[in-house]
């Protein structure tokens, strides 16, 4: 594990209720606009970051690829799962402050928002 902070608040988050998990649940959070940020497994298939990509993208929700489909899981007490959402800014902000820009966007991020952070806009919510 690269960062064990990312995953504790992701395991403190699931306790708090704070998470939702699984492709259809993951969809529903950033289609009603309660997702404030997605953790997709580095190891998720091709179809589901696509899907999940575009979605983000679309809907202005910051995406990171994190950990693995087991790892991921495990963190947040729940049997093999390859995406979730946060559905509070509090623990969103405390994720996002730990992983790098490179991680939450990709090498290829090309232009910076107003707080300065590379990336196709990082508010989430604005």
């Amino acid at each position: 594990m690269r960062n064990d902070r990312v995953l504790s608040l992701l395991g403190l988050a699931a306790k708090a209720g704070k998470v939702v998990s699984g492709d259809f649940s993951t969809l529903e959070a950033i289609k009603s606009r309660k997702a404030f940020l997605v953790i997709l497994a580095e190891d998720a298939s091709k179809n589901t970051a696509k899907k999940f990509g575009d979605k983000t993208s679309y809907y202005r929700v910051p995406l990171i690829r994190y950990a693995t489909v087991e790892t991921l899981a495990h963190a947040i007490g729940k049997d093999m799962r390859s995406v979730a959402a946060l559905t509070d800014q509090g623990f969103a902000d405390a994720i996002r402050s730990v992983v790098s820009v490179e991680e939450m966007y990709g090498e290829d991020a090309d232009f910076e928002t107003d707080k300065g952070i590379k990336g196709q806009g990082c508010g989430g919510h604005e």
